[in-house]
């Protein structure tokens, strides 16, 4: 039984591999390319706008709301990052109906960078937000004890959003093909609609976690400039 797809190795040269978990992001955002491309060439003010104009819309306007709802600030600078999350993370999940597909969330190695992204997004808007001093002085509050604990709780976050995808998923894949071993048709089915209910709930919380981290880089600026007006 293939658990992660990094196991499954389409060619190598020496240090160098390309296995299922390369091939299948590349599918995953070639896929996500096209379609955007496809919804995007002939967008409309009409108002009658296409299923897929709708379909867009419908998906930017709820990103948007659940930013806006999580960081109490304007979603415009984060819904790039965090939509991207999300359409990704959701695409990978929902693309499992697909016989012999893996889904590369399958895989530590991916969970791992996806969280390493947000590891440096969240200092980025921060800066951005407050400044690089004002940021800082994040890690040493209310002390310098505090600086330590601090980092280790930036990284230990880290890890946790990444191996808590990566669980879920690969547990799901490992349910069913023990039940497909077991009972060959009605439980897998039921399982797989399931593990798709689950991919888009982690895609979700993944999102929204990288947005609560990311608001709580940003939320002194905000308060701040707020009392101020």
């Amino acid at each position: 039984m293939t658990i992660s797809p990094d196991s499954i190795v389409f060619w190598q040269w020496g240090i160098f591999s390309l296995n299922a978990t390369i091939v299948l992001t590349w599918l995953v955002m070639g896929l996500l390319t096209l379609f955007s491309w496809l919804v995007t060439r002939r967008l409309s003010a009409d108002t009658e706008l296409s299923r897929w104009q709708n379909l867009l819309e419908v998906l930017i306007t709820g990103i948007n709301d659940q930013i806006r709802q999580v960081s109490h600030q304007e979603p415009g600078r984060y819904l790039p990052f965090v939509g991207t999350l999300f359409l990704y993370i959701a695409m990978s999940n929902l693309l499992n109906v697909v016989p012999g597909y893996m889904a590369p969330t399958g895989s530590l190695s991916t969970t791992t960078a996806l969280a390493i992204c947000v590891f440096i997004a969240v200092p980025i808007y921060g800066v951005a937000a407050e400044g690089s001093v004002n940021y800082l002085k994040h890690y040493v509050k209310p002390s310098w004890l505090m600086l330590p604990f601090n980092i280790i709780g930036e990284i230990s976050r880290t890890i946790a959003l990444a191996v808590r995808l990566y669980g879920n998923i690969m547990s799901g894949t490992v349910i069913v093909a023990i039940l497909l071993s077991l009972t060959p048709y009605l439980f897998p089915v039921v399982m797989q609609l399931l593990g798709l209910l689950t991919g888009m709930i982690q895609a979700y919380i993944f999102a929204v976690l990288a947005m609560v981290y990311i608001a709580s880089a940003t939320s002194v600026h905000q308060h701040t400039a707020q009392s101020k007006s």
